[in-house]
């Protein structure tokens, strides 16, 4: 085998590769005198086939299987020959393998990884916060966790905030009905995240058996476009009213937690335990994103264009696939891959850079790291001995851990050689809680 080189731009090559044929008609021969002993075809028994006839019916399938194996093979030896670093798939041309005479030849068109040489860190400022978990904290969640298991109960009072009703309603835009229950009753939590704050009001200080009307102007930029700028009046009957009954704090709440024994300062531990787990992997993650945007910034390097097309087909796959599980008619949507272009190069840029840092200085996580991240992603399930076999059961499952390992070993590097500015912050800032 014989391999040429031409540059055609800093990232693409285009390689001419040359192929004895000798060698390889041998093997197609060989291949043949084997099918040989069994080919079957009408007239002739079992391994009584000519070897003519053999040749005629399944030469020209042998023939294109052991050449294009040997383009596989001659490709990648003449890569490995030229200490050349092949991004994305070659473009292959060849002349019909039936022509080829004494040799075959070959052109493979591809792209190589950019050289990749990280800037100085030392200026580059890493905030990594400082966050305590605290009593307060606990006892927050504790409500939010006693708000999931409310139940409610009918009252005969006025309606007011929080309390659950449950009304009929129907709606007009310039006398047209655009919504109506038709008189089927639902059931709605007044004040509630998300809701309408003045469809709500209207019906705070109603009692069961009252029916309001009134009207709500939309603001020009609503995201329907059905009420966007539209005045929509409602009539609105409330069935019945109901308030939230939160559980107490007690041995059944903590059993309902998973606590089997009831015990609530046990259950209060498990809590803090659960949010520093969660506080620890934001905390990860955000130092993470900013260790990534640093090496971003101090590296300026051609990207890939067939790495950069394999990931914008990679992420619009991803939000079609995401699209259809959600239900979405996807032939009233049209992604452009413009939409997802900043996103692509921003992910091959940090690949490429990590694959380099990596390599260079060694950054691949070893047996232990891989089995601590296992452990920690075991720590959320009820058996994690049996997250931690199933992880192990498949040598394959240990991709996922062992790529986290490593970045987070790419983090450690980074930040001894950046400034890192610790810095206290709440649990609510860290989780994103509104104050």
């Amino acid at each position: 085998m014989q391999s040429t080189v031409e540059t055609l731009s800093t990232l693409e090559r285009r390689m001419t590769v040359t192929v004895p044929l000798k060698p390889l008609e041998e093997e197609v021969n060989q291949r043949l005198s084997g099918m040989a002993r069994n080919a079957k075809l009408p007239g002739f028994r079992p391994g009584k086939v000519p070897m003519h006839l053999v040749q005629k019916n399944y030469g020209p399938q042998v023939r294109d299987e052991v050449f294009s194996k040997a383009v596989e093979s001659s490709f990648s030896d003449a890569v490995e020959q030229n200490k050349l670093r092949v991004a994305g798939y070659p473009n292959i041309e060849h002349k019909p393998f039936q022509e080829a005479a004494d040799h075959f030849e070959y052109v493979a068109t591809f792209e190589v990884f950019p050289e990749v040489e990280v800037g100085d860190l030392s200026g580059v400022a890493i905030d990594k916060p400082n966050v305590t978990v605290t009593a307060k904290d606990v006892d927050k969640t504790i409500e939010v966790l006693r708000k999931q298991r409310a139940t409610f109960e009918p009252v005969k009072r006025a309606a007011k905030k929080g309390d659950r009703v449950n009304v009929a309603f129907r709606a007009e835009i310039d006398g047209q009905e655009v919504e109506s229950t038709n008189g089927q009753g639902i059931d709605l939590v007044l004040g509630e995240d998300g809701r309408i704050a003045e469809f709500d009001d209207n019906i705070i200080g109603a009692k069961a058996g009252a029916t309001q009307k009134f009207d709500i102007t939309y603001a020009e930029d609503n995201p329907s476009p059905q009420l966007a700028g539209k005045t929509v009046s409602y009539e609105v009957t409330v069935n019945s009213v109901s308030q939230i009954k939160l559980p107490e704090v007690d041995a059944e709440f903590a059993k309902l937690l998973g606590v089997e024994n009831g015990d609530v300062e046990k259950m209060r531990a498990d809590i803090k335990e659960s949010l520093e787990q969660e506080v620890a992997k934001r905390v990860r993650a955000g130092v993470k994103d900013q260790v990534f945007q640093a090496l971003l910034g101090a590296v300026t390097i051609e990207l890939p264009k067939a790495l950069i097309t394999m990931e914008l087909g990679r992420l619009m796959e991803a939000v079609q696939n995401d699209l259809q599980r959600r239900g979405t008619d996807m032939s009233k949507v049209q992604l452009q891959p413009a939409m997802f272009e900043e996103q692509a190069r921003r992910n091959v840029g940090i690949r490429v850079i990590l694959g380099e840092l990596i390599n260079k200085n060694s950054l691949q996580a070893n047996a232990d790291q891989v089995r601590a991240m296992v452990d920690e992603f075991s720590k959320s399930f009820e058996q994690p001995e049996d997250v931690v076999r199933w992880y192990y059961a498949d040598p394959s499952r240990l991709d996922e851990p062992f790529g986290m390992a490593t970045e987070e070993n790419v983090v450690a590097w980074v930040l001894e050689r950046a400034k890192v500015n610790e810095k206290k912050v709440s649990f609510d800032e860290v989780m994103g809680n509104k104050a």
